[in-house]
């Protein structure tokens, strides 16, 4: 399939492009920018007139619900939301059940995923058996297998030692390992921050410590160990400032947060809305606003959507009860765009946060519409307005803090391998 994309306004973040150029598709990879190549016949034309061209989106946690979970979300219904989304790499996080800590379990996810031939998945595998944070499992089996980098997902580990053997393990082979910090201890029954609203709400909370305890000790065992270590959610200000000064002194460290805690706060908690039950919690306005500073200086790498399909019957439960998390992979772009305009940063800036940048966290070949690469494109209106219908989205989790709110920026065609996989109605 040979494919001309016309009139479109050209951001590719990464090849520092801002500029209206022609994209020219053949044979699953982009073959020229700009000038039409001698001899080139298109199949079809996509014309781009009032839109913007840039590389497929990149999203770090989308939680796929397979194996284990398919009555909460199947795996074509997921990856149905994310090439609507624009989304067309993506990470799955190791807490499905069984949990990804067996070569044959990733390599089925895999299997079933290039069969739809819709986004590239790249499995996160399970850095202790079961997620059970006792016995570590066989890394390179299971990198072998597809896995890209490895991890606890929300699962703690027994104790400290047990991470400090993870971390050399894994620097000794060069693998990745993302890490959520959180102390079990601390973080124990709690469902909200620990501030007025969860006060006034007497609901249990997670303090900020919580966080900062965990952060503190895995960068100091990555210090010592020499390990890369991806901060997964981040979410407080303190946080912010740690890995921005690790990342002063040189440690091998990168991080991302969730798309929902760019936007949101402790206060949009209301009268116990379970849609903004999520975890790491909604942390104060002052920790709101030191994470999209961090975002917009770079000491946070990348904005991930961390998509949480879940049954309606368990998240409309007692706020203290519903199981937390949020759909967002749709949403994951317009989020972007409108952190972007409150902040004062460029658009390409912001397409770089769900693009180029978690494309270099997770090591793959994405993220650039450089001539040769694979031809993964996203193709938005960045005017078009929409209000968030539940009902109306992909996704089977139709669980969001957005119900009913409008956002800008809306996805018009998703091209996957050169592959016109999304295309709006």
């Amino acid at each position: 399939m040979k494919i001309h994309i016309k009139n479109g306004r050209l951001i590719d973040p990464d090849n520092g492009i801002d500029a209206q150029r022609d994209v020219f598709v053949a044979a699953g990879k982009v073959v020229a920018i700009g000038d039409m190549p001698t001899g080139f016949g298109a199949n079809r034309v996509i014309d781009a007139t009032g839109r913007i061209v840039c590389p497929g989106l990149v999203d770090l946690a989308v939680r796929l619900r397979e194996p284990g979970f398919e009555y909460l979300a199947t795996l074509e219904s997921e990856m149905k939301a994310a090439i609507a989304g624009g989304v067309t790499s993506l990470a799955c996080p190791p807490d499905t059940d069984p949990p990804l800590d067996e070569p044959g379990l990733v390599e089925m996810l895999k299997f079933r995923a290039k069969n739809l031939n819709q986004s590239h998945v790249y499995p996160i595998g399970a850095l202790t058996t079961g997620l059970k944070g006792e016995r570590l499992t066989e890394m390179a089996e299971l990198r072998d297998a597809g896995c890209v980098a490895f991890s606890q997902a929300e699962a703690p580990f027994a104790d400290n030692l047990v991470l400090l053997h993870a971390l050399e393990y894994a620097a000794t082979f060069g693998f990745p390992v993302w890490l959520r910090a959180q102390d079990p201890s601390l973080a124990r029954l709690g469902v909200a921050h620990d501030g007025e609203v969860a006060t006034r709400l007497g609901l249990p909370a997670i303090p900020v410590a919580a966080e900062v305890i965990a952060l503190s000790t895995i960068l100091i065992i990555a210090r010592e160990t020499g390990a890369r270590v991806h901060i997964a959610r981040l979410s407080s200000a303190e946080g912010v400032a740690m890995v921005r000064d690790a990342k002063a002194r040189g440690l091998p460290v990168t991080c991302d947060i969730g798309i929902h805690h760019a936007h949101l706060s402790e206060m949009d908690i209301g009268y116990f809305d379970p849609n903004c039950n999520l975890m790491p919690p909604l942390r104060s306005q002052r920790d709101r606003d030191a994470l999209r500073a961090g975002l917009a200086d770079g000491t946070i790498d990348a904005l991930c959507s961390d998509h949480t399909p879940i049954d309606e019957d368990v998240k409309q439960l007692p706020f203290s009860e519903a199981e937390p998390g949020a759909t967002g992979v749709e949403l994951l772009l317009p989020l972007a765009l409108k952190w972007a305009e409150e902040s004062g940063v460029g658009l390409g800036d912001a397409l770089s946060r769900i693009s180029a940048r978690p494309a270099a966290v997770l090591g793959i070949e994405a993220g650039r519409l450089t001539p040769g690469t694979t031809a993964d494109i996203c193709i938005f209106d960045p005017a078009a307005l929409w209000r968030v219908e539940p009902a109306a989205l992909h996704s089977q989790g139709k669980n969001t803090p957005y119900s009913g709110i409008e956002v800008r920026g809306r996805v018009t065609h998703t091209l996957v391998s050169g592959n016109v996989v999304y295309e709006l109605k």
